[in-house]
């Protein structure tokens, strides 16, 4: 699981990466949007934080990440989502969890679970090209009929 969902979290990274103070218009060439109802970087500690309804799109990718909270720990290379967290690829892989800490350069993330429940992912399964291989089903072996 942690290697199909590194691309989509690599790139969740780096919208956070260049986070401003003012959101980008989505829909444009090569530019992350991210909403919210607060955005603050710290240059003393390097944290960027955008809170409250945080909502980022990254329309190149068909990407779009859901939160109450995101941070970027730019001395420690760390992006933190954290709650009711949807990571949502069209057409692709998609994960739900109350946080998910992804590790910039070892490409590795944790989701955690709300409190009592689980993280919910999901993948889409491309359809087997050409006929479907049936798995062989071995012929009972009949004695010769008597003479």
């Amino acid at each position: 699981m942690v290697h199909r969902f590194a691309p989509l979290l690599l790139l969740l990274a780096s919208c956070l990466l260049p986070l401003t103070l003012r959101a980008q218009p989505s829909g444009s060439g090569g530019q992350v949007s991210i909403e919210s109802d607060v955005q603050r970087a710290d240059n003393l500690t390097g944290v960027i934080t955008a809170t409250g309804n945080v909502r980022i799109v990254y329309p190149d990718q068909r990407l779009v990440a859901t939160a109450r909270q995101a941070q970027y720990f730019s001395r420690e290379g760390r992006v933190v989502l954290s709650g009711d967290v949807d990571v949502i690829q069209a057409d692709g892989p998609s994960i739900r969890a109350e946080r998910i800490t992804y590790l910039v350069d070892q490409q590795r993330f944790v989701a955690e679970p709300p409190q009592g429940s689980q993280v919910l992912s999901r993948f889409p399964i491309a359809p087997l090209q050409g006929p479907r291989a049936q798995p062989a089903t071995p012929q009972p072996t009949l004695p010769p009929p008597p003479r």
